[in-house]
């Protein structure tokens, strides 16, 4: 069983904090610290770091604090404090980016297909920035991308899940043979098999838009940002190298 190490420590006390917070104070917390669409009112720059650290239930928050302890504690003794909290939060960014990209190209398709029956783009965004919409936009597209539109634009991410994507792509390159097991497939994989079949979903699923409120496409930039930066360290040869 991995110790608990010192950044580790921090970053689940900091996460359950965030945690208990909204618990007490309910959708205000939500509200503040999430991430929004950039168009949308409800924006702020902070949300860029904060939403890393919200979550949305008990099962969320579980989950990713069991991977980033199990993960991350092992690369934290390798790498020391300075190097794992670079990697962590580059790769956390690295997901909202690559999320926030996706979210812009299927509200882009939904958009152009209500410009396409004749409204006027100002138009569309002015009604959804004061946090409306018109029914007749059902009449002029599906209701499907009339939704896609809705969903996108007035979503939110939050979650520590595109950071702790990353920290499974560092542990798999760290220590590819370490063999790993699925609670409902008891069978022993090793981390360099088990973890790119584990984003194998994440990239069908987002590409699916299947709406099911997970934020796919972090999942897979965290990935993406973690294996780009393993790659360029190792080849550069900083792998040993404590930053403390």
């Amino acid at each position: 069983m991995a110790r608990l190490t010192g950044v580790i420590k921090h970053l689940l006390i900091i996460n359950v904090l965030f945690f208990i917070a909204a618990q007490l104070f309910g959708e205000q917390i939500y509200h503040w610290f999430s991430m929004w669409f950039p168009l949308n009112k409800n924006f702020q720059f902070w949300q860029i770091i904060t939403h890393m650290f919200m979550h949305g239930s008990v099962m969320h928050i579980v989950a990713n604090m069991f991977v980033l302890w199990m993960f991350g504690s092992p690369l934290e003794k390798m790498w020391g404090r300075n190097k794992f909290l670079f990697f962590y939060f580059s790769v956390g960014l690295g997901a909202l980016l690559i999320q926030t990209l996706a979210n812009y190209y299927f509200f882009s398709e939904s958009l152009e297909v209500l410009e396409s029956a004749g409204v006027v783009k100002s138009e569309i965004i002015d009604t959804l920035i004061k946090g409306q919409y018109n029914t007749g936009w059902y009449e002029l597209a599906s209701k499907d991308i009339v939704e896609s539109l809705l969903s996108e634009f007035n979503g939110r991410m939050l979650g520590a899940s595109g950071a702790t994507s990353g920290i499974m792509v560092a542990f798999a390159f760290m220590f590819p043979n370490m063999e790993l097991m699925l609670l409902f497939f008891p069978v022993p994989i090793k981390a360099k098999y088990f973890v790119p079949l584990y984003f194998i979903g994440d990239f069908y699923y987002g590409f699916s838009n299947s709406g099911d409120g997970i934020a796919h496409f972090a999942h897979v930039g965290g990935a993406l940002f973690g294996f780009i930066m393993m790659w360029y360290w190792k080849k550069n040869q900083f792998n040993g190298n404590r930053w403390n």
